[in-house]
């Protein structure tokens, strides 16, 4: 008896955790419904139940020209920003991996710093410094493409590190002892055996900095300059002065671009491996 009624405690426990797991996820892929079906509503201003279904809004998308700039500087920075963000935090996250120096903790703290400052705080710091460095130079640093990159890096560089960091903890140190012993110089040693392994974290982190550049909004605000515009940005200008489902539709878009992105990335490297 006590047998069955521990199988059955097990039994229930599992069914309890699934359900919770289950509502846990439905309650986080709620809005992605909503704002799904809302694109492809008839009507212009949104109400339920919905006279009817059309794609004209997704068409739409191509006649404002900001959303169509907008994607395209997005696009940019965001490749921009995780290409660099990339070359600084695999080096910063091998160092901190492997070796032991003074004033490693802090580095590392600081390094991640970026992903616990708001939004907000951080692009009015960075406009200051573009503003500084300006009076301090005389460069044309402010609402330059070069200083929107810069900050997006910022924002980037933390994902790097900790992915890349995460998969340099599952790497086993003798192989490349091994390969060392046998000749192989640590530059030889690291491009053949340790980079292959960390592949899945690379690509992880090359993923995730794009997908926070490229939808970063708050920070932007403070360092994009005049006649330049990013997607968040248009979508936040659009909805001061119009709400129809062309912002559902480009929401959808973007949903897709990034589902895609997603999808092709682990389709050959197995995203689960390092998230």
């Amino acid at each position: 008896m006590n047998t069955l009624a521990s199988i059955d405690r097990r039994i229930l426990g599992r069914w309890a955790f699934s359900g919770a797991a289950g509502l846990t996820l439905g309650f986080i892929l709620l809005p992605l419904f909503f704002v799904t079906w809302l694109a492809f509503f008839r009507q212009e201003i949104p109400a339920f139940p919905p006279d009817g279904y059309s794609l004209k809004w997704f068409w739409a998308i191509a006649k404002h020209d900001k959303f169509v700039q907008g994607f395209w500087l997005s696009l940019q920075v965001a490749i921009a920003a995780m290409v660099i963000g990339l070359a600084l935090g695999v080096p910063a996250a091998l160092c901190l991996a492997r070796y032991r120096f003074f004033g490693r903790e802090p580095l590392s703290s600081l390094l991640l710093l970026p992903l616990v400052v708001p939004g907000i705080v951080l692009g009015t710091s960075i406009y200051v410094f573009h503003v500084e460095l300006t009076i301090a130079t005389e460069l044309p640093v402010i609402g330059s493409l070069a200083g929107l990159v810069a900050g997006h890096v910022l924002v980037v560089i933390p994902w790097c590190v900790r992915l890349v960091a995460a998969s340099l903890a599952g790497v086993d140190r003798s192989v490349e002892e091994a390969a060392q012993s046998l000749g192989a110089t640590p530059p030889v040693t690291f491009f053949r055996i340790t980079l292959p392994t960390i592949r899945p974290g690379i690509v992880a982190a090359a993923l995730f900095g794009f997908v926070v550049s490229f939808g970063n909004l708050e920070m932007t605000l403070f360092l994009v300059g005049v006649g330049r515009t990013t997607l968040p940005i248009a979508i936040l200008q659009y909805l001061e002065w119009r709400i129809d489902p062309t912002i559902a539709a480009v929401s959808v878009l973007q949903i897709l671009l990034i589902g895609a992105a997603m999808a092709v990335t682990d389709r050959f490297v197995k995203l689960s491996r390092v998230v």
